[in-house]
């Protein structure tokens, strides 16, 4: 796996902190069609990680995980509401604060959704950025990933998972809490307003840093 040997975030930028290797060729099957390789975005720091399936093509356009289009714009207005994005939900380049977006696979097929053997390269790259950030609370968006962070970190089957059920609920993990969401493009307003009333709820309005024991930054 073409990971850099660089272990200490930059965090002068969001964009690829961890300085990630942007000339992947571990998949030959997407370096053709792909525009570029996209990294994860945020807060080294962050105590929440979002993680989608793979990048559209607004993200990858914008080379920024969940941004453009409606299905970007949509996380990026709930988490604008929650206090975690700082700029409009149309930025390309975020000002985000104590989250960190990210997805299973960095580069994007124009005609197809990523493989098994896609998803497996590239979980190094994912399973890196998740133990350097150490976050508290993760959300899986969509059930591929849900599925995928369910193997990892909860003792359930990941068949046992359905995310338009698990949307906006808690689940507990090995060592963190999953917060499922919908794919952003399938999600209703009603969807959305469920997601931010629960994190408000449920997550912000309690010592969440109390997952782990781990000390508040």
């Amino acid at each position: 796996m073409a990971l850099t040997e660089a272990v200490d975030a930059n965090q002068q930028e969001f964009r690829n902190p961890f300085g990630m290797d942007e000339a992947c060729e571990n998949c030959p099957e997407l370096c053709g069609p792909r525009d570029r390789v996209v990294h994860g975005y945020g807060d080294v720091g962050a105590e929440f990680v979002v993680i989608g399936t793979r990048p559209t093509a607004a993200a990858e356009a914008n080379g920024v995980p969940f941004t453009g289009d409606g299905g970007g714009e949509r996380v990026q207005s709930i988490f604008g509401d929650l206090g975690f994005v700082r700029s409009p939900p149309d930025a390309a380049a975020p000002d985000v604060q104590n989250v960190f977006f990210t997805t299973l696979t960095r580069c994007r097929h124009p005609e197809r959704e990523p493989t098994d053997r896609e998803i497996e390269t590239c979980e190094p790259f994912v399973n890196a950025e998740i133990r350097m950030i150490n976050p508290q609370i993760i959300v899986p968006v969509g059930g591929r990933p849900l599925r995928e962070l369910a193997i990892e970190y909860t003792t359930r089957r990941p068949d046992s998972f359905d995310v338009d059920a698990e949307h906006a609920t808690t689940i507990r993990g090995r060592g963190f809490e999953l917060v499922p969401m919908k794919e952003p493009d399938a999600m209703t307003d009603a969807d959305a307003d469920a997601f931010v009333a629960h994190m408000r709820e449920n997550v912000l309005s309690r010592d969440y840093r109390q997952t782990k024991g781990r000390q508040s930054r």
